[in-house]
């Protein structure tokens, strides 16, 4: 008995071999539109931090101001609502004053969440330029396959995202004890200190703490971003039977096109074959090329190449010269520098003038034209 088999599914990948070309634009072009890209979320979350740090330390005391203000508008207004309580209907001055505290509360922190919804944007911008995909909202079932599931868990993917993570954490674990160290002795002091000054120097050891871990999130990043463009490079690569497929799918088949070519270049020879009976010569070399020339001085001002061939094809128009009458002519320098310069339906260059009409000339004679 005789097994047949493959031996493509031996290979590294499966079917086609092994991933070893770049990914061709065209399938570029269809990763991102299924919202495919190089992109890390690490520089989304550093730029974030890292403005959100810098408002708070900027915007500060302002913040502070408007919400000891808010409050104690409120806070006074409490004795009043107390005795709302007591009455019939309480409850619009209640809703008033509620809604006029969220409004104030959402007016302070309104430039946090500005900055930072720019911040998210310009980040994703400049990783991916605009081009919005609406496939990643499309619901796959793949991704709620257990099974699939339990192996994304224990993937390379899912180890390299908890070393980053423990990298992460070490980092802000490093950064927080290098820089808190010094500054236990002023945190000590907040005790005996009243509640505006602690909390501005609270606030400023934050808000520095801050800015130092997010300078580092952001060089992190930036490592990641690379990171991230070297996998996707990597997941994008194809197998040279997929870059064999989609260019036949994107040019055509090239035994298609090649019989096509073949097609076309045999209807141009039997339409050469056929205008061939009207020339007033064939050059010949005499065995390897034979160009056939017409002149009518009403349709062109120079002599005009009507069939060309080389080796059996000169042949071939040798004989239907000879069947139909045509002078044949032997002039090996000036047929090879026709064959080689000038294409079937052109007129014959201004530098072959002289030797091409000195042919016609000897024909004319020999016919009794002249």
């Amino acid at each position: 008995m005789i097994l047949e088999y493959n031996l493509q599914f031996f290979a590294k990948d499966g079917p086609g071999g092994e991933k070893t070309e770049p990914a061709t634009p065209k399938k570029l072009e269809e990763a991102r539109k299924e919202g495919q890209v190089a992109k890390s979320r690490e520089i989304a979350n550093g730029m974030g931090l890292m403005a959100l740090f810098l408002v708070l330390k900027s915007w500060t005391g302002k913040m502070g101001v408007n919400f000891l203000e808010t409050f104690e508008s409120i806070y006074n207004r409490i004795p009043q609502v107390t005795k709302l309580l007591e009455g019939t209907s309480p409850i619009n001055e209640m809703t008033i004053l509620l809604r006029q505290g969220i409004v104030k509360i959402v007016t302070i922190i309104l430039p946090i969440l500005l900055i930072g919804f720019v911040v998210a944007f310009v980040s994703d911008f400049v990783q991916v330029k605009w081009k919005p995909s609406s496939s990643l909202l499309k619901p796959k079932f793949s991704k709620m396959n257990p099974i699939n599931g339990i192996k994304r868990l224990f993937s390379i993917q899912s180890l390299v995202e908890l070393l980053k993570a423990f990298i992460k954490i070490t980092i802000i674990v490093w950064i927080a004890y290098s820089y808190m160290k010094d500054k236990l002795n002023y945190l000590y002091l907040l005790y005996d200190m009243e509640i505006m000054p602690s909390l501005q120097l609270l606030l400023q050891v934050v808000t520095d703490l801050g800015i130092r871990i997010s300078a580092v999130y952001l060089v992190f990043s930036l490592g990641d971003y690379a990171y991230q463009k070297w996998k996707f490079s990597e997941d994008m690569k194809m197998t040279k039977q997929e870059v064999k497929d989609e260019y036949k799918n994107a040019e055509g088949d090239p035994q298609v096109k090649g019989k096509i070519r073949s097609k076309m270049m045999e209807v141009s020879r039997r339409r050469m074959m056929q205008a061939l009976p009207q020339a007033d010569v064939v050059i010949t070399n005499p065995t390897h090329y034979a160009v056939a020339i017409k002149y009518d001085p009403a349709v062109s001002d120079a002599p005009v190449v009507i069939a060309k061939g080389q080796d059996y094809l000169a042949q071939k128009i040798k004989e239907i010269a000879r069947e139909h009458k045509v002078e044949i002519v032997e002039n090996k320098p000036l047929a090879r520098m026709l064959f080689a310069n000038v294409e079937v339906g052109e007129a014959v260059p201004p530098e072959l003038y002289q030797a091409v009409a000195e042919v016609l000339a000897f024909v004319y004679h020999l016919q009794g034209r002249v």
